[in-house]
C-alpha cells in the first residue's frame, strides 16, 4: 500500500474560491484576449456569474455606460500608446458606486500603479492573460474583499458500486478533521442506502433530506441545526436511509446546500452515490478536487477511464481527478495489476489499499474509523496521505515539527559547543 505522486503536489495558494452570483462585462482590446475571456466564463468557479465579452477596449465601455447601468465588474485592457489613465477618469463619471475595475495590462503600461488604485481599479493583470488569470482574478475580488470564508469542496465517488467509496471517504474526512485540524463536514448524498451514520455510530434524526426538501433557501443557523457532532473538528450531514420515498432530484437540487456549508466549513467532503444522474454529474463537476474509487478489475477500469476523461473536459481549467485503487490483493480474485491500470487510465493512483476483511470488517461493526481501530496500521498512514493530496496541507505534528526545527537546532548546537568547551 503506498501512497504515490500524480502530476504536482496542490498547495492551498492554488485554491480559487468560486465566485458568487455576479454580473461581469468584459471590454477587451484585442481578439486573443476575448477568446480567452470567453473560455474564462465556461470554467465551473463562475457558473454562477454572467461573464459577457465586448470588443473596444475602454472606449467602448465608456459609450456603453453612458447608456446603461454598470455590472458588478469591468474588465478593460488597455491598448498600447492609449492613455488609459485618462480613459479611468472618464470611466469614472459614468460607473455606479460599487462597480468593481480590472485591468487588464502589457509590458509597455507605464502607469504607477497607486494611480490605479486611486482610480478604483481593484485588480491589475499584466498580459498576456491567461483563463486562470481572469478566474482568480473575478473571484478574489469577492472572496479576499468580503472575508468571507469558502470552505473547499471535495467529491469522493466509486468507479463501481461495492468498491468501497463511502468507507474511504468517511476515513478521509475523519483524518482531515482529527489529524489536519479543519474543521470539516461528511454529507451522505446517498439519501435511500447511506451509511455514513452507520459508519460514525451517530442516529441523527435529520440530516441531508431535510435540507433539499425545505420549501426555502437553507441558512447557516438552519444548517447548523441539521448537523451531527462526530468529532472536535466533524460533523456529519447523513442520509436518512429510509425508502419511504423516491429521491428524485433536478440538476441543482444541492446547490444552495454546498454553497451554504462553503461559509461556515474549511472542508466538505461529499459522499456521491454511484449513480450517473443529472446532480451527481453536477456535484462531481462542481467539486473543488474529485477522487475516484476503483477496485482492480475490467468494469472497474473501464469505468474509471471514462469518468476521468469526462471530468477533464468538464474541467479544463482544474488539475485531473485522482482516483486510488481499494481491496487489491484480494485471495482467490484475477486482479489487473496496478502497472497496467494506471497504464490504461494514463495515470497513478494516489494510492492501493490492500485487502483487509478483519480490520475493515472491525471497524465498520463497532462504527469506528481505521485509525480508532488501529492507529498505527498502514492503512491509517495511507488515508493520511490522501487527505493531504485532496486537502494540499501537512500533517499538524509535520508542522509543529517544521516550526520547532531551528530552534531544536540552535539547543543542539549550544549542547555541542558546551560539551566541546567542557571537554
Amino acid at each position: 500500500m503506498t501512497a504515490q505522486q500524480q502530476d504536482e503536489p496542490v498547495h492551498i495558494d492554488d485554491y480559487i474560491a468560486p465566485a458568487p452570483r455576479i454580473s461581469v462585462q468584459a471590454f477587451c482590446a484585442s481578439v486573443a484576449t476575448a477568446t480567452t475571456a470567453r473560455a474564462a466564463a465556461e470554467d465551473r468557479r463562475l457558473a454562477k456569474a454572467h461573464l459577457s465579452v465586448h470588443m473596444g477596449g475602454i472606449a467602448a465601455a465608456i459609450d456603453a455606460y453612458h447608456k446603461a447601468p454598470t455590472p458588478n465588474v469591468i474588465i478593460i485592457e488597455t491598448e498600447p500608446g492609449n492613455d488609459f489613465l485618462a480613459g479611468l477618469d472618464e470611466l469614472a463619471s459614468v460607473c455606479d458606486p460599487g462597480t468593481r475595475v480590472v485591468m487588464l495590462g502589457n509590458a509597455s503600461d507605464v502607469a504607477p500603479y497607486r494611480e490605479l488604485v486611486r482610480r478604483g481599479v481593484n485588480d491589475y493583470v499584466v498580459g498576456p492573460v491567461k483563463v486562470l488569470d481572469i478566474v482568480r482574478s473575478i473571484c478574489s475580488l469577492f472572496s479576499a474583499s468580503e472575508a468571507v470564508s469558502v470552505g473547499r469542496l471535495i467529491a469522493v465517488c466509486g468507479a463501481k458500486g461495492g468498491v468501497g467509496a463511502s468507507t474511504i471517504a468517511h476515513n478521509v474526512a475523519w483524518t482531515i478533521a482529527q489529524d489536519l485540524g479543519l474543521d470539516s463536514v461528511v454529507i451522505d448524498l446517498d439519501l435511500a442506502f447511506g451509511t455514513a451514520g452507520l459508519d460514525y455510530n451517530q442516529d441523527p434524526v435529520q440530516g441531508i433530506a431535510n435540507a433539499v426538501f425545505s420549501p426555502e433557501r437553507p441558512d447557516t443557523a438552519y444548517m447548523d441545526r441539521l448537523l451531527a457532532k462526530c468529532g472536535d473538528h466533524l460533523s456529519l450531514l447523513a442520509a436518512p436511509a429510509t425508502l419511504d420515498q423516491v429521491y428524485d432530484f433536478g440538476a441543482d437540487a444541492f446547490d444552495a446546500i454546498f454553497d451554504t456549508m462553503r461559509m461556515t466549513t474549511s472542508c466538505i467532503v461529499l459522499d456521491v452515490p454511484h449513480q450517473w444522474t443529472a446532480w451527481t454529474k453536477r456535484a462531481l463537476v462542481g467539486a473543488d478536487d474529485i477522487l475516484i474509487v476503483a477496485e482492480p478489475d475490467l468494469a472497474n477500469m473501464r469505468n474509471t477511464k471514462n469518468m476521468m476523461s469526462l471530468l477533464k473536459t468538464s474541467r479544463p481549467n482544474d488539475r485531473p481527478p485522482l482516483y486510488c485503487l481499494n481491496q487489491v490483493g484480494m485471495p482467490k480474485r484475477p486482479e489487473i495489476e496496478v502497472k497496467e491500470f494506471a497504464k490504461t487510465i494514463e495515470s497513478q493512483p494516489i494510492a492501493t489499499i490492500p485487502f483487509d476483511c478483519r480490520l475493515f470488517g472491525e471497524a465498520a461493526n463497532n462504527g469506528q474509523m481505521i485509525s480508532e481501530v488501529s492507529a498505527r496500521h498502514r492503512t491509517t498512514r495511507t488515508f493520511l496521505q490522501i487527505a493531504q493530496r485532496l486537502t494540499g496541507r501537512p500533517d499538524l505534528a509535520e508542522q509543529r515539527e517544521s516550526l520547532l526545527s531551528p530552534i531544536l537546532r540552535k539547543l543542539q548546537g549550544n549542547r555541542d559547543a558546551k560539551r566541546k568547551a567542557a571537554g
